[in-house]
């Protein structure tokens, strides 16, 4: 907690300077955007429950309060994860970052197939209701590529070229 009230501390010091600035330059009244802060939060008990029971090897967990609902950051199997949970404890989204090796081997072989001379740099999976998605990033010499699969599909969602 000490941390997130030296970054308030902190935010607050820089609005106060930028209006002392602002006014000595200025005579005109300006006012700077709404920054909410959210802190570490405690979570109910069947908040908990439900993310002991979803995600029973997760470790180093810290919950965000947002809004109504609750983000959890946590490891597991040696990834980062994060999961959005109501105050019921329903899970809303799990996502999950990984690396080539955390592939189920299906989607591993769509991608290699259809991307033969690309790298897997980077994968994300998100699991919200009955969907689960892998979005993929994958670089050669020359490009950047973005892909999902979803239910044995690949799609291309985007592709950059190297400068």
């Amino acid at each position: 907690m000490k941390p997130l009230f030296k970054i308030g501390l902190g935010m607050l010091i820089v609005h106060f300077s930028v209006i002392n600035t602002t006014r000595a330059q200025d005579t005109s009244f300006k006012t700077l955007p709404t920054i909410t802060i959210t802190a570490a939060s405690k979570v109910n008990r069947e908040v908990s429950n439900a993310f002991k029971n979803t995600f029973p090897e997760a470790k180093e967990a810290v919950w965000t309060k947002m809004d109504k609902n609750y983000l959890v950051k946590f490891i597991s199997r040696d990834q980062n994860n994060r999961a959005l949970f109501t105050n019921k404890g329903q899970l809303v989204y799990h996502i999950r970052y990984g690396q080539e090796q955390n592939l189920p081997d299906d989607v591993r072989n769509l991608i290699k197939k259809n991307y033969a001379n690309y790298n897997i740099t980077n994968v994300i999976y998100v699991s919200q209701d009955e969907r689960k998605i892998w979005v993929v990033n994958l670089e050669d010499q020359k490009k950047l590529i973005v892909a999902r699969v979803e239910e044995g599909e690949l799609e291309q969602v985007d592709s950059y070229n190297k400068s």
